[in-house]
């Protein structure tokens, strides 16, 4: 399903991405593309343009809200997801308003990422 596909997952703790790969990899042989900072997102994003963006909240360099702003303001149609465990309604807000199109709460829900996905990738 999900082939030609390609993935951003930007997160700085190596076992998340890992898990969002693994959850991801269900559903075909998508390309991956992983940054550990929201600056290596937006780099990698402008690099690669993928299909896909999942984006932690809280992370070192440049937090997610602001990789959102940056990679919104390249790409106005960049599909991107919130994943992140730091759930404060203040911070969810500004992802949205920023232009995330979703959030999914951590620990990961492999349903619910799945759900997430086929939903944003419909009509492909």
């Amino acid at each position: 399903m999900l082939d030609n596909f390609k993935v951003l997952i930007c997160d700085d703790s190596i076992l998340a991405r890992k898990q969002l790969k693994d959850i991801v990899s269900s559903l075909g042989n998508p390309t991956f593309i992983e940054a550990t900072d929201g600056q290596d997102a937006i780099d990698k994003y402008k690099e690669n343009n993928p299909d896909v963006v999942f984006l932690d909240i809280v992370m070192p360099k440049k937090d997610g809200n602001l990789a959102i702003e940056e990679i919104i303001e390249y790409d106005p149609n960049a599909t991107i997801i919130i994943a992140s465990s730091v759930g404060t309604q203040s911070q969810l807000k500004c992802a949205l308003k920023a232009g995330a199109k979703d959030f999914i709460q951590k620990p990961l829900e492999k349903q619910l990422v799945l759900d997430v996905i086929e939903k944003y990738t419909e009509g492909r």
